[in-house]
């Protein structure tokens, strides 16, 4: 049997937290709030990032503003930020063995479709991702099926084993997802939130890279001979 890899995109294999970062405190600014470090941005963020914005201060009035014209002031300014981010440390690796390996590479994200596909392209790992699960669009997004229940029903239709299959994602959602579907949860730090709420939330496994990934695999047997 081979596994199942369901990532999450945004902080887990993309490295796009700064950007994000950067993306919030040009929307904190334009309104006329304090801007914030990383440390504060990981204590606080959650999703939808409306929750983040009022965390930060932020009014309902002010929050409306930006959820406006499908997110568009976000949207403007982290597209080209995220054009210039990397994946995570030791990602393309598990990517590409999990490919060499036959198993299945599923991202599962609450981003949209169309710029996530653009930036797996540009990042040359588009053959390594058997399918993209997230919104359709801007309009959508949040306003549709939730991640986790977008993952429910994929696995539902290709008959994927919950035992063999592995959800990594840098935000408690993932292991809340895991727990509910039955999956094995790995957190990785140095995403979206903190290392001590990932750890609150009690997934299965922590790491901080995704060389990390790989002794995981080999112990639950998998990958025992990469």
């Amino acid at each position: 049997m081979k596994p199942v890899l369901v990532f999450d995109w945004n902080g887990t294999l993309l490295d796009d937290a700064y950007a994000v970062l950067q993306t919030t405190n040009a929307i904190l600014d334009r309104f006329g709030h304090a801007t914030i470090d990383m440390k504060t941005f990981r204590q606080h963020c959650d999703v939808p990032l409306c929750h983040l914005y009022r965390n930060l201060g932020m009014s309902q009035d002010e929050v409306e503003i930006v959820d406006r014209d499908g997110s568009a002031i976000f949207h403007d300014i982290y597209e080209p930020l995220a054009g210039k981010a990397d994946l995570r440390e030791g990602a393309r690796r598990v990517l590409e063995l999990a490919r060499q390996e036959g198993a299945s590479s599923i991202i599962v994200s609450n981003h949209i479709v169309d710029p996530l596909r653009f930036q797996l392209k540009r990042l040359g790992v588009d053959d390594c991702i058997n399918d993209v699960l997230a919104f359709e669009s801007r309009a959508a997004q949040y306003k549709s099926m939730s991640k986790g229940e977008r993952l429910r029903l994929h696995m539902q239709k290709n008959n994927l084993k919950p035992a063999s299959t592995f959800i990594i994602g840098d935000m408690p959602v993932e292991t809340h997802i895991a727990r509910k579907l039955g999956l094995i949860s790995i957190s990785i730090a140095g995403g979206f939130v903190s290392a001590s709420r990932l750890r609150a939330a009690r997934p299965d496994y922590t790491i901080n890279n995704h060389h990390e990934l790989l002794p995981i695999l080999q112990r639950r047997g998998f990958f025992r001979n990469a």
